[in-house]
């Protein structure tokens, strides 16, 4: 049995964010007396409460104060009225999770404005693992806890893939030509842990350049992709303003990355490192209400940090390496970051076995840092 690390705060409404097959339904099944459940990916309740969200009063017994769990609240966003209304009359608690923000973006403002927190349900953690992580299964596979229990976690992916991305997509109306849509998906995945380059995109998938921006903007409406902006405090040196992308977890984009014969282990393994690192690195700032920032660090001349996280507790960079021996290039990036940066920590991360210490940089096994990172942050 998996301990999630993932906690609400009791009598609290909540929002809880995540994309389906991260544990959403199962953390509320087995952490919460609920009187009331409602599925809406059930096609009777479906129905029932698109025809007539005021009846979702009727379910709660008098004098219950909750909590009043809504799956999938995204589904019908009109429910988000009486959600309201029941917190503000009678005081009752709602959980409301969600696989896609897009509907309730528009719905939802002012729910989220106070009257509900939103939290977020990520992949499983190496810490959450615990003698179950296996860092190349992590490569290959990613964190999605059904992995657990497959059989074959190479069919369970492929049919992630194509139905659920694929489906939501489709069932939400957000694009009319789904063959153009997995196209772009696929070329997409190169550009997983890489900074975007919307044009060449474009032409790669044939189309325009406004189009590959909203079929990026649809895969964060559905919690699959998401952008990480660059840190750009105090900078002393010109840098690139483009964001990098990267899927939610790394045997998503394994999946969906094709492989050719010429393609080199650390071409597909280099970027599904730096993805499961961060998939990670946002569970557990978010977990331990830790409040970091998470950037990237990349200046016009190419010089390049990962990830740098920057918050109260302080600031800290990362480089995350393909390698297993540590070359002198390697420290480049860190290097000139600590220039402009002198107070911030810094950690080249590679598939070494053995801490080390170089001037100000700690090198470390990634294995050991995602194991860690509660006191690595």
């Amino acid at each position: 049995m998996i301990t999630r690390l993932f906690s609400l705060i009791p009598q609290k409404s909540s929002f809880i964010f995540g994309p389906r097959g991260t544990g959403k339904t199962t953390w509320l099944k087995t952490q919460l007396e609920a009187p009331v459940y409602l599925d809406l990916l059930h096609s009777p309740t479906f129905l029932r409460y698109s025809a007539d969200p005021a009846a979702l009063e009727f379910l709660i017994p008098k004098g219950s104060t909750g909590p009043v769990v809504i799956d999938e609240i995204q589904r019908i966003p009109a429910l988000l009225n009486e959600v309201h209304r029941l917190i503000e009359s009678r005081g009752i608690t709602f959980i409301l999770t969600g696989s896609s923000a897009r509907s309730l973006r528009k719905a939802g403002v002012n729910l989220l404005a106070g009257r509900a927190l939103t939290r977020h349900m990520y992949p499983l953690t190496a810490i959450e693992l615990g003698d179950r992580f296996n860092l190349e299964d992590s490569i290959r596979y990613g964190h999605l806890p059904s992995l657990l229990t497959e059989p074959d976690k190479q069919a369970y992916l492929s049919s992630y893939v194509s139905t659920y991305i694929k489906e939501e997509v489709l069932q939400e109306g957000l694009t009319r030509d789904i063959g153009a849509f997995a196209r772009f998906l696929e070329i997409a995945s190169f550009s997983h842990a890489a900074v975007i380059n919307y044009s060449a995109i474009a032409r790669e998938a044939a189309t325009h350049r406004k189009v590959v921006e909203n079929y990026f903007s649809i895969l964060e409406d559905l919690l699959i992709g998401s952008q990480l902006p660059v840190f750009t405090r105090r900078a002393k040196r010109k840098m690139t303003a483009t964001p990098k992308f990267f899927f939610f977890d790394t045997g998503i984009y394994q999946t969906l990355r094709p492989k050719g014969p010429l393609d080199s282990y650390s071409e597909v393994s280099g970027p599904a490192l730096e993805g499961l690192f961060l998939q990670d690195l946002r569970a557990i700032n978010e977990y331990r209400g830790l409040e970091y920032q998470v950037y990237f660090w990349r200046s016009q001349a190419g010089t390049e940090v990962d990830f740098v996280i920057y918050g109260e507790r302080g600031l800290k960079a990362f480089e995350v390496k393909h390698s297993k021996t540590l070359r002198q290039k390697d420290l480049a990036g860190l290097q000139a970051f600590a220039h402009d940066y002198p107070e911030a920590e810094l950690y080249l991360l590679n598939l070494g076995d053995t801490i080390e210490y170089h001037g100000e940089v700690t090198v470390m096994p990634l294995a050991h840092a995602l194991t860690s990172l509660d006191s690595l942050l």
